[in-house]
């Protein structure tokens, strides 16, 4: 399996500090970082949009990071220049959202940006079989996306156990991500499950302890996980 990744959701960090949070996390050893773009229609909130995306690209490039950006938006094939000109290196749209869906996939590899695919809680995965050939990543939500501070649905984790040998089933080197409920007590199951990308925002971004302990606290898990047999 890849290697695995904390991808920390800006959603939850101090939006008066976002700059300062993400160098915190990055320099703790963050990897990935995971930027929610919502558009008030695929999902009832508006989040925030490309400059976001630039403003954030000095530090992922001086840390070596990867701008992970999640489309929660209807009609994503119009966005996706702006968000790569701001300096995404992985552009992810929902099947839901994607009625060609690989003419999409096809314009973000384009773009030269690395294509992934998401499919909300009660989308089947039989909905991603015929485009997992082509994507780089495939991010399963574990919540209703939209919404920060939700709780981790259970069913997931069959999900991503059944996703996971799907890719391994065709000798995809895609990584699998997860998004929802992510906390320290329940990430231990997600990766055994297959997962190798973990986005968690409030868990890394909130709460009492500073940044890099959260990223430390997370990062001891996958180093157990990566030891089991």
């Amino acid at each position: 399996m890849n290697p695995i990744h904390l991808a920390p959701s800006i959603l939850a960090a101090d939006f008066t500090r976002l700059g300062d949070q993400v160098q915190e996390a990055c320099s703790a050893g963050v990897t990935y970082i995971h930027i929610d773009v919502m558009d008030g229609r695929f999902v009832p909130p508006i989040s925030f949009g490309a400059l976001v995306v630039e403003a954030l690209r000095p530090i992922a490039d001086r840390y070596h990071a990867l701008l992970d950006v999640h489309l929660m938006v209807v009609e994503p094939d119009h966005l996706l220049p702006e968000f790569a000109r701001a300096g995404a290196d992985i552009l992810t749209v929902h099947v839901e959202s994607c009625p060609h869906l690989h003419r999409t996939v096809q314009m973000i590899r384009e773009l030269g940006v690395r294509p992934g695919v998401t499919l909300n809680p009660a989308t089947p995965l039989v909905a991603l079989e015929d485009i997992l050939p082509e994507v780089d990543l495939v991010l399963i939500m574990s919540v209703n996306p939209g919404f920060g501070g939700q709780s981790y649905i259970p069913a997931s984790t069959r999900k991503i156990e059944r996703l996971r040998h799907m890719l391994d089933a065709i000798g995809s080197s895609a990584d699998l991500e997860v998004d929802g409920g992510v906390k320290l007590h329940n990430v231990g199951e997600i990766v055994a499950a297959g997962a190798n990308v973990i986005v968690a925002g409030s868990a890394v971004f909130g709460g009492a302890r500073p940044v890099p302990e959260n990223v430390a606290a997370f990062h001891d898990v996958f180093k157990v996980q990566s030891l089991a047999p």
